[in-house]
């Protein structure tokens, strides 16, 4: 891997077909036979893929120091069933990815950026991951950069592949376990194989008409097994980010079993099997949600591949590509329940509920018949199971176009469509109306329980749900609260686009200074781009309990006419201190259906003072306009992550008055519960008035190749996004409010009759897009590449790419203030931003026939929690224990034999040393998960793969 190194220009000419020597390289419009860029292009090969032994496209990503969390198999509260790339952690919106220089469509109408998934590993020829805005060239998205995959399209024989991994642990009993062991849950013994994935795949490719075309096909499988937080010690317990001073401390959620009930007397729980009572206790009764959640989703997924081409002339080629794909795949969190029913008012619990014992009615205050009392009950499922959200992904791509030359003129005119098709069925959630009435019991005339709205008449269907004694739910009751939700939708995507370039040169127009001529290209896109998303009258209503409110349907579409152009202009060649010198330049005009019209542009300088020794600098204006969701999505409630409510518990850190702007009584003030999950109510929805976003990014940076075998790179990168779309945090606006009392910000904020934010669907934090803040960073990018022969010893070579992370600011909204989450992670930051990473291979070519061996060291520096700041916009309480992540080594070995030339065999072990994950207690939505961050961190343990490849 490496910047624009010798190795890229090596593997990107090779696919040059013949007859047709110019190509284009990622970045560029314009092909030529010099496919060195003035932007960063890092290379990853089909054989370093291989060497990683990585199956899943977003996990050999991650292993790139300018590539930062998202979505992926080891996210299962919060998974969108999607696998995405996050270049410098601008989010995977702003990250454009192409197949063979075309982007693809949205991955699902609830994650809109382009899903991996798609993308089978074994069909990979390279990937080229280029940083830094490219909008000019590529149109929309291409903010923070452009990840293109190019394919193996041009094959000839029979491949058959398969691979098998698995994960080998052995517990170490670290401060996770032993909180575990404090509270008594069970802690896991060593596992000896486990997360299994297993995939195998068909190419078949070759010749025809003379060596006129080419076709390939490919086929492709692949199983993967659910991995449990149970199976790991470090995740058998949820930590509750309120640590002891050193000491890890398991949590978990007021949502408990067997329940918790607020009462007029006091938070009361279930004692026993004859219906007694007692006080809850939030230190031993909580419950451990974490166990039952996946660690990894187990998938299943069906991949097919085809490429042709012909050539009808030697200046005229036909091709057309096409692929499907179909992924399943189940997120499981833990169980449902009763989040905060509010059993008052018509709802309230009566004397004659005959599932009452008199030690229930005496601490609900029920003095006799015909009275009621108010309570609200918080209980866990765990009769039910775990909430499962069975999701499937079905896409479908096809390309169709013809290129060639006429006389100096290249062309390339196409049409392609992608389309995705989305499913979900969630499985064991409550159905809140359900609840209320199977809670709300009566005694029949033959003194029966039986549920008040069949006696009424008005849900005959009702069975009674006794959670007043233990064990006695019954699989009745169970088949009538647990509600399925149903979602269904598709995007689509069509462009159609022509370029034609050219060298000027060959009409005499060229710098006297220089033997090139001028590059041109320009080209006109139309893409159109819908998304719809429908759901059942459980998500519309948000009737089901385990949704935090109410998921709406969402349906759009826009297109965009785009224009662009790009030149590269040789000025110097040969010259005193100016072996090179060249600049090129791109603009692109888009005028969108929705009214919006933007311009992006670049420019690039490339001098090489000698051959040895080159200085890039690029300069590119991006844009990204608002995707369908975030323009259309409906407004409806859900939950964000905040670390406590400052106007919460006995001893608010917050003051009355500062309390009181934001809704809390004086009555309240000191008696307001807390959310225990740190869990809280926000309003999010869609803004059909956004305005794009807009980028600024330069890269300035040092090519040296002081021989041939060896190459150096260092990029320095200054990037920033504003007009950011987006909710404004729900926690920062309520932070603004208590400080400052802005009516801006206090009118966002509700609180339910209790003064939570939390407890009741009433309460809420208004978090609907706009255009807000900023996001900046700033960095160095490096790079080496080595090789030596030593005879009879064989070769070595050295592979090294590292990043260093500056700063990367943020702003929340216009003169909020700025925050530098580098080296932090948190729920303000977000996921671990080291300011170091690294990866570096040695590859040992032994004297032995077809055998090679590699070893990988991989690092990633420490993270501070981003409470430890002392940005005040940051800093808050915390306790030591989650004061840092600490820094990870991995060590990987790998071994490739070619046994003979048909078969190959590759092994290798990830992670040898069997390094647990650094734990926490705090982690940010979505992407933490176990107690740590798994798709930054190798969270479950030494893996083994072994591949074997025939070729025929």
């Amino acid at each position: 891997m490496g910047s624009a190194s010798a190795q890229q220009t090596q593997d990107t000419a090779a696919a040059a077909p013949e007859g047709m020597q110019r190509v284009e390289v990622t970045g560029s419009r314009i092909p030529s036979a010099n496919l060195e860029s003035t932007s960063p292009i890092s290379v990853v090969s089909a054989k370093e893929i291989k060497m990683d032994g990585v199956r899943s496209v977003e996990n050999l990503l991650n292993n790139l120091p300018q590539v930062f969390a998202d979505q992926g198999g080891t996210i299962s509260n919060g998974s969108t069933g999607t696998a995405t790339v996050n270049l410098r952690n601008f989010g995977a919106d702003r990250t454009l990815v192409l197949v063979n220089g075309r982007r693809l469509p949205s991955g699902s109408p609830r994650n809109t950026a382009a899903d991996l998934n798609q993308i089978p590993a074994p069909l990979i020829k390279r990937v080229e991951v280029l940083t830094g805005g490219a909008g000019a060239i590529y149109g929309s998205d291409a903010v923070a950069g452009v990840v293109n995959f190019i394919m193996n399209d041009s094959f000839q024989g029979v491949q058959i592949e398969a691979n098998h991994s698995f994960y080998n642990h052995q517990q170490n009993d670290g401060p996770a376990a032993q909180a575990a062991k404090r509270r008594n849950y069970p802690v896991p013994g060593d596992k000896g194989a486990d997360g299994r994935i297993s995939d195998a795949s068909l190419l078949m490719g070759g010749n025809f008409a003379d060596d006129k075309g080419n076709a390939v096909v490919f086929f492709g499988y692949k199983k993967e097994d659910a991995l449990l937080q149970s199976q790991r010690d470090y995740s058998s317990c949820s930590l509750d980010g309120f640590s002891s001073g050193n000491t890890f401390n398991c949590g978990g959620s007021g949502t408990s079993f067997p329940g918790r009930f607020f009462t007029a007397t006091g938070q009361k729980t279930v004692a026993d099997a004859n219906g007694g009572v007692r006080n809850y206790v939030a230190a031993t009764d909580q419950y451990n949600f974490g166990p039952l959640n996946y660690y990894q989703r187990p998938s299943e997924r069906y991949t097919f591949s085809s490429f042709a081409r012909y050539d009808i002339n030697d200046t005229m080629r036909l091709y057309a590509e096409g692929s499907f794909h179909d992924d399943r795949t189940v997120a499981q969190i833990a169980p449902s329940g009763l989040f905060g029913l509010d059993a008052s008012g018509a709802n309230a619990i009566r004397f004659e509920n005959p599932f009452l014992s008199n030690a229930w009615r005496s601490a609900l205050g029920l003095t006799g018949p015909g009275t009621t009392a108010d309570a609200i009950i918080f209980r866990r499922n765990v009769e039910g199971g775990g909430r499962q959200d069975d999701q499937r992904h079905t896409s479908y791509r096809g390309v169709v176009g013809v290129k060639g030359e006429i006389g100096n003129w290249n062309y390339d005119i196409f049409a392609q469509m992608g389309k995705v098709i989305y499913s979900e069925n969630y499985l064991n959630d409550f159905s809140i109306s359900r609840s209320a009435r199977a809670i709300d019991v009566v005694a029949d005339a033959n003194g029966n329980p039986i549920c008040r709205s069949v006696v009424n008449g008005v849900d005959p269907n009702c069975v009674p749900y006794n959670i007043w004694s233990l064990g006695k739910v019954t699989p009745e009751a169970l088949a009538y609260l647990q509600v399925p939700g149903f979602q269904k939708g598709s995007t689509s995507q069509s462009v159609q686009g022509i370029n034609l370039a050219t060298d000027l040169g060959e009409y005499g127009i060229k710098l006297p200074t220089s033997t090139q001529g001028i590059g041109i290209a320009f080209g006109a896109e139309h893409r159109t781009e819908k998304l719809e998303l429908a759901t059942d009258s459980a998500f519309q209503t948000g009737d089901l309990a385990g949704q935090g409110g109410p998921t709406q349907g969402v349906s759009g579409q826009f297109s965009v006419r785009d224009f662009y152009a790009e030149a590269r202009i040789p000025v110097l060649e040969k010259q005193p201190f100016a072996d090179r010198l060249s600049l090129n330049a791109s603009a692109r005009s888009s005028d969108y259906s929705t009214g919006q019209k933007t311009e992006s542009y670049g420019l690039g300088i490339e001098w090489a003072p000698i051959e040895m020794a080159k200085l890039r600098f690029s300069y590119q204006r991006a844009v990204r306009a608002a995707n369908v969701v975030e323009l259309f999505t409906p407004q409806g409630l859900g939950l964000f992550g905040m670390s406590s409510d400052p106007c919460a518990g006995a001893a608010p850190t917050a003051t009355a008055a500062a309390c009181a702007r934001s809704g809390v009584t004086a009555a309240q003030y000191g008696r307001i519960e807390d959310s225990p999950a740190q869990q809280y109510n926000a309003l999010f929805g869609g803004n059909a008035n956004l305005a794009p976003e807009t980028s600024d990014s330069f890269t300035l940076g040092m090519v040296l190749t002081p021989m041939r075998n060896l190459s150096f790179t260092v990029d320095a990168f200054d990037m920033k996004v504003k007009d950011v779309i987006g909710g404004l945090p729900a926690s920062t606006t309520l932070a603004q409010c208590l400080e400052t009392g802005d009516p801006t910000f206090c009118s966002l904020i509700t609180r339910d009759r209790l003064g939570t934010l939390w407890a009741l669907p009433t309460a809420q934090v208004v978090a609907t897009n706009q255009n807000l803040g900023l996001m900046s960073t700033k960095g160095m990018d490096f790079s080496a590449n080595y090789g030596a022969k030593f005879g009879a010893y064989g070769g070595l070579d050295f592979n090294f790419s590292g990043t260093w992370l500056k700063e990367f600011l943020q702003e929340d909204f216009p003169g909020s203030g700025v925050y530098d989450c580098a080296g932090l992670h948190g729920t303000s930051c977000g996921t671990p931003m080291p300011e170091w990473r690294h990866k570096l291979r040695a590859t040992w070519s032994t004297p032995w026939r077809g055998v090679e061996l590699a070893v990988t060291w991989r690092h990633i520096d420490e993270v501070k929690l981003d409470a430890t700041s002392s940005n005040p916009l940051l800093s808050t309480d915390f306790e030591p224990a989650d004061e840092k992540l600490a820094s990870r080594n991995y060590l990987d070995l790998a071994g490739n034999w070619q046994i003979n030339k048909m078969l190959a065999l590759r092994a290798g072990v990830n992670n040898v040393l069997d390094k647990d994950p650094p734990i926490t207690g705090v982690v940010a939505a979505v992407y933490g998960n176990g107690n740590t961050y798994p798709q930054v961190y190798d969270a479950f343990g030494r893996r083994v793969f072994l591949n074997l490849t025939a070729t025929f």
